[in-house]
């Protein structure tokens, strides 16, 4: 077997195929076909920023024993032979009339017995990233064959991450945490908001970070209206609170944090929504262990923030983190996962303050045996003020 590859040692992705196979024969799987950037770049280490382009499907097989099988288009073929994958099937993609099916045909029916039983994730936070109609070209001519939800078995595989993934998500922290420490260089009154942005995807990108794929943030006064909007080129001004959050990359590896900054003295209004989130967001890093529902973690951020004087703010609060920019499970009422050891979160609580506006706080974290490390530096617990 081929000891080459990308990001990780070949160990590694032998030992996430083997952890795979290893669900797939609980769930009674003779395959499992993987089209979407996250899982394909899980398997083979294929890390590339070509899935940008919608144009051409990507597939790899998982078979119930031995390494997976790549069916990709051929100018993918150069970078995966630098992976571990030694069996590399190609097409001269895009081909309008048979864009790879009949080669993944092939491939599936030699790897299945006639009657067997084909995983797909098919789940919440997953995507079929192949056109629909040659899904069911596919699934004709394989028509003995069953296609099956596949979901959990990758999901409960991904979930927990190995030694070395750790350490690259707690690189993209770092990555972030150096980019926040600039943010008083160059945001000030009067700065407009969309120049904020984007000197912090410079400062992310000057500290290490391969590509800035989330930035979002806001700024109002005693907070903002939503975390998910582009920049307006709005200056900033006396009285507002500054947030930015990024999900910054490093060896095809997510962290994602924010961080609030007063512009000027920070008012009382904006100090008290602060300390409820900083405190709550403690007493649950005191107090998380292994065998928490992700629902008990909801609970807990959502008492901790009225205990300590804030109105906590709805949706979820906090999620997996990993090679995508949120992954299972999520901190909601109604998410009864099973927190394990080895899994790395987000808390990401969210406060209240007027007007309909609000201020969110979150940090990353691996949760151990004994309770949670954080992977992001933790944020101050008095509101920073930007004071020039």
């Amino acid at each position: 077997m081929p000891d080459r590859s990308l990001v990780f040692p070949a160990s590694e992705y032998r030992q996430r195929t083997a952890r795979l196979q290893e669900r797939m024969a609980l769930a009674g799987l003779d395959a499992l076909l993987l089209t979407s950037a996250a899982d394909v770049f899980y398997v083979t280490g294929f890390l590339t920023r070509f899935w940008e382009s919608p144009a051409r499907p990507w597939f790899i097989v998982v078979p119930a024993s031995g390494d997976p099988v790549a069916v990709i288009p051929a100018i993918g073929a150069d970078l995966m032979q630098r992976t571990w994958i030694a069996d590399i099937r190609t097409w001269p993609a895009p081909v309008p009339q048979d864009d790879g099916i009949t080669l993944l045909t092939e491939t599936l029916a030699a790897i299945t017995p006639e009657n067997g039983r084909i995983g797909l994730p098919m789940g919440l936070e997953t995507q079929l990233r192949m056109p629909l109609g040659d899904y069911e070209v596919l699934r004709r001519a394989l028509s003995s064959r069953q296609f099956v939800d596949a979901t959990d078995v990758v999901r409960r595989v991904r979930e927990i991450k190995s030694d070395a993934e750790v350490q690259k998500i707690r690189a993209s922290c770092q990555i972030a945490d150096a980019a926040y420490a600039q943010v008083p260089d160059f945001a000030a009154r009067g700065t407009p908001l969309d120049l904020v942005f984007r000197d912090f995807q410079i400062a992310l990108l000057a500290n290490g970070a391969d590509w800035v794929s989330y930035v979002a943030g806001g700024a109002g006064p005693n907070g903002y209206g939503d975390v998910i909007s582009p920049a307006a080129p709005t200056p900033l001004a006396h009285g507002d609170i500054l947030m930015l959050d990024t999900g910054s990359v490093k060896d095809g590896y997510f962290c994602d944090f924010d961080r609030n900054f007063a512009i000027g003295p920070a008012s009382d209004i904006a100090k008290r929504a602060h300390h409820a989130l900083w405190h709550a967001t403690e007493d649950v890093l005191n107090t998380l262990h292994p065998g928490h529902r992700a629902c008990d973690v909801h609970r807990l951020l959502t008492e901790g923030i009225t205990r300590h004087g804030g109105t906590p703010t709805g949706g979820r609060l906090g999620h997996g983190l990993g090679i995508t920019l949120t992954e299972w499970p999520s901190f909601t009422p109604l998410d009864q996962t099973e927190l394990r050891a080895g899994m790395v979160l987000t808390l990401e609580p969210g406060c209240s303050t007027e007007n309909g506006r609000m201020i969110v706080h979150e940090e990353n974290l691996l949760l151990t045996e004994t309770g949670p490390i954080l992977l992001s530096r933790r944020a101050p617990c008095d509101l920073p003020e930007i004071t020039r």
